[in-house]
């Protein structure tokens, strides 16, 4: 959207600025709007678990503003001429699934004919702007933490070659469809100070948009970060996405990796970079209440939440990486 105009209105809270989560507009005092778009092809064979895969990644924007979901529109491309319509039907049958489990209702949509499958939603939710998260107001002092494990584009990259097990594929599918609603009230709950989902510009690339948003340095322990299961063995193997350079190289000019820690090849160091599907939140939280918010995401069912770094005064790189 460079180069296009920028529009002036008091009512504006959220922008296109600062590659924020999605959008928020105030209605009437104490509410506002949050609205999002996403949509892909598939990732996996069942059309029923792409449905729902597919509609928890759309959901998971209004989440990262602290909002709730309340509408959501089918966008849809379909080969009709190639495939049977059953198999739609049955995409819309998954990702109704995940739009029931948020409360929210499907309000209608649009389809058109394509030479590949996509799905997706646009989501419409509600946020009192008063209590609203951004990825904008991260503090030093704080700590972050991450709510799903990382590894998820290792794993569909492996397993559209045929070289992911069952084993590994299904934990990687049972957290893509897990809503990040539970992360987002915990957040919430501990006034976070800063949230982004963790999505197509893997973990360092999000937590970049933190740090620039805030103006911070923000520092990620590797030997923090939970892993997906299996995903050492998908990385020895070279079941990399092209997103992983493309990302390392977006964020590589404020990158600075310390002394002892590996820059290539690791599950652990790849992963920073690893575009995710349906990922979990990154919330940067006042130290005083980062295990309290662990704890309630564990609670609620992320198994996989965990403390993962710091906040800092920034000073020369915006990321900087420790063993």
């Amino acid at each position: 959207m460079q180069g296009l105009p920028s529009f002036d209105d008091e009512n504006l809270l959220v922008g296109a600025e600062h590659f924020s989560d999605a959008g928020v507009y105030r209605i009437a005092d104490g509410i506002a709007i949050v609205q999002s778009l996403d949509f892909f092809p598939p990732l996996v064979d069942d059309p029923f678990l792409y449905g729902q895969i597919a509609a928890a990644n759309s959901l998971s924007d209004v989440y990262a503003l602290g909002g709730t979901p309340k509408t959501a529109l089918n966008i849809v491309g379909f080969p009709d001429d190639k495939l049977p319509l059953s198999v739609l039907h049955t995409i819309l049958q998954g990702g109704t699934d995940r739009v029931q489990a948020a409360d929210a209702v499907i309000v209608g949509g649009h389809t058109v004919r394509d030479a590949e499958i996509k799905y997706g939603l646009s989501v419409t939710g509600v946020v009192n702007p008063q209590k609203m998260l951004t990825n904008g107001g991260a503090r030093p002092g704080d700590r972050l933490v991450l709510t799903k494990a990382l590894g998820t584009g290792f794993v569909t990259t492996a397993h559209r070659a045929g070289r992911c097990p069952d084993n590994v594929l299904d934990p990687a599918c049972a957290s893509m469809l897990q809503l990040n609603r539970a992360a987002s009230e915990s957040a919430v709950a501990v006034a976070a100070h800063a949230v982004t989902d963790i999505t197509g510009f893997g973990l360092a690339g999000h937590a970049y948009e933190i740090a620039q948003a805030s103006d911070v340095a923000i520092h990620l322990e590797l030997g923090q970060l939970p892993l997906l299961q299996g995903i050492e063995a998908l990385v020895e193997q070279g079941n990399l996405t092209r997103a992983n350079a493309t990302n390392r190289a977006h964020v590589s000019p404020d990158l600075q990796f310390e002394a002892g820690t590996q820059e290539h090849g690791t599950a652990r160091t790849e992963s920073l970079f690893d575009p995710q599907t349906s990922g979990g939140l990154l919330i940067a939280v006042e130290p005083q209440r980062a295990d309290e918010l662990v704890d309630r995401c564990r609670q609620a069912g992320l198994e996989a939440a965990a403390p993962i770094g710091f906040v800092e005064t920034k000073q020369k790189a915006y990321l900087r990486i420790h063993p």
